[in-house]
């Protein structure tokens, strides 16, 4: 007889600016997932995720570059990740929980860079091809709010967490107002100025529904 064919996973990505509260949430959410789904669970994040990507990383968050070079890196970064860690998970029947995917570099790179929304995209579909994910949680917070956040939490902080609320407010309106429009994917929209056990009432939610 045999095997019954490994169900592939689902992936589901976690979007918000910076401040917004996902890093806070990440490990309830696969705790939740694991919980009602009884699956495994693979945290990862972008840019990053697997070793080289890693290392364009740190390149992207702390070296000036042309807006245009970080799309091309950060690409570069997510083909290594969807190739060596994303979908060879899913394959397993894994389901994917992941900080950031494509819709971050639309927001950041695009609404707050200003580098056009299309020529990213395709750029995606040459880098992903079928990776799209299944959910999106998009994090939702007013840039000044954010700002005061990590403001609050101190620390060293990237080149992108001291651009000024303007830019922010760019990042946001794209994630609210422009997200790639898509037949499999899907975004919840989550208040993140809610407390912390209401947002988590609310993710309960989420998860349960996939």
């Amino acid at each position: 007889m045999n095997p019954a064919p490994v169900k592939r996973g689902k992936f589901i990505v976690l979007e918000g600016i910076d401040g917004a509260g996902k890093s806070t949430h990440i490990d309830f959410i696969a705790a939740t997932i694991r919980a009602v789904h009884a699956v495994e669970v693979l945290i990862t994040r972008e840019p990053g995720g697997t070793p080289l990507a890693e290392k364009i990383r740190a390149l992207v968050l702390h070296d000036p570059m042309d807006v245009r070079a970080e799309v091309l890196m950060v690409a570069a970064a997510r083909l290594d990740h969807v190739q060596r860690c994303i979908g060879p998970a899913l394959d397993r029947g894994e389901w994917v929980l992941c900080d950031r995917f494509i819709d971050s570099t639309r927001a950041y790179q695009g609404g707050g860079g200003g580098v056009d929304l299309s020529w990213i995209d395709a750029l995606h579909l040459q880098v992903c091809g079928s990776v799209i994910p299944d959910q999106v949680i998009l994090f939702d917070l007013p840039a000044e709010i954010a700002a005061a956040r990590r403001g609050a939490r101190g620390g060293s902080a990237d080149r992108f967490e001291t651009q000024d609320v303007a830019y922010f407010e760019r990042v946001r309106d794209v994630y609210r107002n422009r997200m790639r429009p898509n037949g499999r994917e899907k975004t919840a929209i989550v208040n993140a100025e809610l407390d912390v056990s209401r947002i988590q009432i609310d993710l309960e939610k989420i998860i349960s529904s996939l």
